[in-house]
């Protein structure tokens, strides 16, 4: 991408420049380049080593493998054919410009909330603003009979009838303006809503509970983003409007650290939207009514009551048992005996949605791989995790796991090794490879961890 497309300004819903006026094309492409950063467009038609937009990026379904296509302007491999009608329509409801449907691992099924002048900002950004590249994207080539494209008519029949957005004109605009972005363009419900038998969203807009309740990705918990009161005041529901714009921003606020597939959300996309459009977000999701409050749920003061009972515990050192021991041998430098960790450095795994989600993969993952926040512009400095895998037996980390899920203020159930053991043979063997060497450095040469 060029100079013109850097540094836009954003007021009052128009992109303005910092640096020298633009024609009325250059001011769409870079709308149409602001826009594709909000839906994130780079993360799904990426590959790890390729050319920007160019597809290829393997996309694990409950189907199948799927593969990105090419959305490059090329005219032979990519979409430089599409018309801009055909371009809203692959878009919106998820047809090729041939009339095939498109896998709705394309979250159509939101980007369907969006405007025309949205629209046409992409397509202008995406013809014009785009660097073309003549590479041809995998085949995505399922069995029988999920490679019947036209059954997919019947699904987004069912599933896929969300509406062009209308701002409510009596609400405040800002959470408005948010909305149209968590519905739209973010699809934070593509992961943050819980999927039904035909891996539909159960909700695509807050006209039902369900919307973004929290859902298993890939067996990770994708926490809820309902941020109102009333819940059991775990996640975002105990942050505030602008710690959630803060982590959005910079990966990082006083209550956690981003981990997992969010990662590369915040490093490609919201630490580039305006403070604005941050703000709109938080508001928005800050205003959805908490989810009810489970049967494990705690109050405030009998997590105080445990957390503190636990800190004293550790502190003491006496009579310590396997995951306390383990504990405080591998965690408690950097999290604390309190849990607590350090404020935009350690996250707190006191509360942590990762700790208490019902699905302990995304824990036992990070415990043996470790984990690395985005460099954002913001804060582009990173200080990694170090995975334990190298050090710790599946025993161990079983026993780890367990005892964090059920300190402190946490409710998590126990973890064995047998699970453990699944999500260990699911690492390349380069990130379990993390022994310091004799100098004390880390050592990242594969080896057989098994």
């Amino acid at each position: 991408m060029t100079a013109r497309y850097l540094l836009p300004l954003i007021a009052g819903g128009t992109l303005l420049m910092a640096t020298q006026a633009f024609s009325a094309d250059d001011d769409t492409i870079e709308r149409g380049a602001y826009l594709a950063r909000a839906g994130d467009c780079v993360a799904c038609h990426t590959t790890e080593d390729g050319k920007s937009f160019a597809g290829g990026l393997a996309i694990e379904s409950p189907f199948g493998t799927i593969y990105s296509t090419n959305i490059t302007p090329d005219k032979e491999h990519g979409i430089g054919n599409y018309t801009e009608a055909e371009f809203a329509a692959a878009l919106r409801d998820g047809k090729r410009a041939d009339g095939a449907n498109l896998y709705p691992a394309m979250p159509y099924p939101s980007y369907a909330r969006l405007t025309d002048n949205d629209v046409h900002a992409l397509y202008t950004y995406f013809m014009e603003g785009v660097a073309p590249v003549a590479d041809n994207a995998p085949e995505t080539d399922l069995s029988f009979p999920f490679n019947q494209r036209w059954g997919i008519t019947a699904w987004n029949w069912l599933f896929a009838d969300a509406d062009t957005f209308t701002p409510d004109t009596s609400a405040d605009a800002k959470i408005e303006r948010g909305r149209y972005l968590v519905e739209g363009l973010g699809h934070c419900g593509s992961c943050h809503t819980p999927r039904g038998f035909a891996q539909q969203e159960k909700a695509l807009d807050d006209g039902s509970d369900s919307y973004l309740s929290g859902a298993d990705l890939n067996d990770w918990w994708a926490p809820s983003l309902r941020g109102g009161d009333g819940g059991d005041g775990q996640g975002i529901e105990g942050w505030s409007a602008p710690e959630i714009a803060e982590y959005l921003k910079t990966g990082r606020n006083v209550h956690a650290t981003v981990g997992g597939e969010m990662t590369s959300v915040v490093a490609h996309s919201t630490s580039h939207l305006t403070d604005e459009d941050l703000t709109g977000i938080a508001l928005y999701l800050k205003s959805l009514p908490a989810n009810p409050a489970g049967e494990k749920a705690t109050t405030s003061d009998q997590r105080r009551e445990a957390s503190e009972k636990t800190a004293a515990h550790l502190t003491a050192a006496k009579d310590l048992s396997d995951g306390e021991r383990l504990y405080l041998d591998n965690c408690s430098a950097c999290h604390l005996n309190d849990g607590k960790g350090a404020e935009r450095v350690f996250p707190a795994i006191d509360g942590n949605s990762l700790a208490n989600a019902d699905n302990p993969t995304g824990l036992i993952h990070t415990i043996l791989a470790g984990a690395t926040p985005p460099a954002t512009p913001a804060i582009p400095a990173q200080l990694p995790m170090p995975g334990f895998g190298w050090r710790l037996s599946d025993d161990e980390v079983a026993t780890l796991a367990t005892f964090v899920r059920g300190a402190w203020g946490n409710d998590g159930d126990a973890v064995t090794a047998d699970q453990v053991d699944k999500v260990r043979k699911t690492l390349k063997p380069s990130a379990l490879n993390r022994a310091p060497d004799a100098n004390g450095s880390l050592n990242h040469e594969d080896r057989d961890t098994q």
